[in-house]
This record gives C-alpha cells, structure tokens and sequence, in this order.
C-alpha cells in the first residue's frame, strides 16, 4: 500500500505526498502523487493510473478525507498521469481537471465530459485553490508537446512531473541522499525522455530564478535545498535526445 508523508504545513497550507507502493506490481512504473491543501480545499497533482487508483485513494483516505480534493491538476497526457479520471470522476463527478488545451480531445478517452477540463494556454496561468495561488509553469518538449508544472509560491515547491524524476527501485528513500549517486540512476531517463535542448534550457533559465526549496517529480526522490540548484545546473548541461541518435544508427537499432 503506498503510504501518505506530510512534506509542508503552514497552518492550514500543507503539502502532502503519497509515494511508495512495496506491493506495485514491476511491470508498473512508481509514482508519486502530491496533495496541495488550503483547509478543507484541496487539489491532486497527476493522479496516476487506473490500476494503482485503489492504492492512491487508500492512502489518501488514511490522510485526509478525499471528498476535499476539489480538482485534479494533469502536467501531461500520459497513462501513469491521468488514466485513473473516470474512477476519479465515478467518486465525484463535479472534479475539474486541469490541462493543457492541447489534450482537450485527447485525455476524455479516459474519461469526463467538456466541462470536466479546464484549458491551461501554452503560456501558463494561475489555479485558485481556497486562498492559494498556485501557477501552471510551462515544460513544454519535457517531454510532452503540450506540459505543465505547478509551483506554489509560498511553500517554495515546485511540482516538476517527469524532470528530475529517476527510475529507482528498492526501498529507497523519500529525499535524495546523495546527488551524485541519485542523479546517475536519473541520467539515463533524462537523456532519452526529454525530447528538446532548447525546451531544456528556456527551462533551466526560468526556474533558476524562482525560489524553490522542493523540486518535486513524479517519479522518485524529491530534491531539497541546495540539491535544487545542482539538479537544475546538471540538467542545462545534459545533452537530451538520445532517441534521435539511435534512430540514426540501424546498427545501434538492431542491438
């Protein structure tokens, strides 16, 4: 069962992740989902799968009561992000989910209606949670044409989806322990899944000036304090797109 670990409060401002799932079958990717809170008010980041939905709505529920989660927020249109929807939606129909508008016609074949998603325009904008304000980031080409993170100012997190996650496996730990050993078992993803060095570094260059004590993915260990900067300055350096070279190479392709 995956378990819930509070990683912010602020009074009635908390941030609260459900991660780590020891009975995930290995042919399913691990994921973490991110409540944001403002009191009673709530919104889940990527809510994963329809085949881990039980896993995250029991965890959620020893937490917090899950009729507060008001919203879901979907940095892309992947299966491991948003396929759980329409058992999101079968518990509560009245939930909007936030998205690019570039999957309006795509992510409702997992479920919901028009009205259910609520367009987030190539430049960003802002999401109203209680007396939050949260902002949808552009990430667009990491890896997804049309990608979003969500950052909350005043907790100083910044949900990044699937950069800085890492394919880790074992019981390991909730925060990075170690960069230089974490950030290996994170090369090989980063290198392949992120699709665009220029998407790259317009990126590196924005989020470098923003203030941030967690970087929060997907998929892994969460990065803290000076661990941010490092991941940020390692990734504007890295060159992505090893797809591209491979396809190049029908030898390479046929090994």
């Amino acid at each position: 069962m995956k378990k819930t670990t509070s990683i912010f409060q602020d009074g009635e401002h908390q941030w609260i992740v459900v991660a780590r799932d020891p009975q995930r079958p290995d042919y399913l990717i691990d994921t973490n989902e991110y409540l944001v809170m403002d009191g009673q008010r709530a919104l889940l980041t990527d809510p994963g799968g329809s085949e881990i939905f039980s896993a995250v709505f029991s965890a959620l529920t020893a937490a917090v009561d899950p009729r507060h989660i008001e919203v879901l927020f979907a940095s892309h249109q992947d299966p491991d992000i948003i396929s759980s929807l329409a058992l999101w939606l079968e518990f509560k129909p009245e939930l909007k989910c936030h998205l690019s508008w570039l999957w309006s016609e795509f992510v409702p074949h997992f479920g919901g209606r028009d009205d259910t998603f609520i367009h987030i325009p190539d430049e960003g904008g802002t999401i109203r949670l209680g007396r939050l304000t949260l902002e949808a980031l552009p990430a667009h080409y990491l890896h997804s044409s049309g990608n979003f993170h969500l950052y909350d100012r005043k907790a100083r997190i910044l949900f990044s989806g699937d950069v800085g996650a890492a394919r880790l496996t074992g019981d390991y730990p909730l925060f990075v322990e170690g960069f230089d050993r974490h950030i290996r078992q994170a090369e090989g993803f980063h290198r392949r899944w992120m699709g665009s060095s220029e998407a790259k570094r317009d990126w590196c260059e924005r989020v470098s000036q923003l203030p941030i004590d967690m970087l929060c993915p997907q998929h892994g260990a969460i990065y803290q304090g000076a661990d941010v900067m490092r991941f940020i300055n390692w990734f504007d350096e890295l060159p992505v797109g090893s797809g591209l070279r491979r396809a190049a190479s029908p030898t390479q392709a046929q090994a």
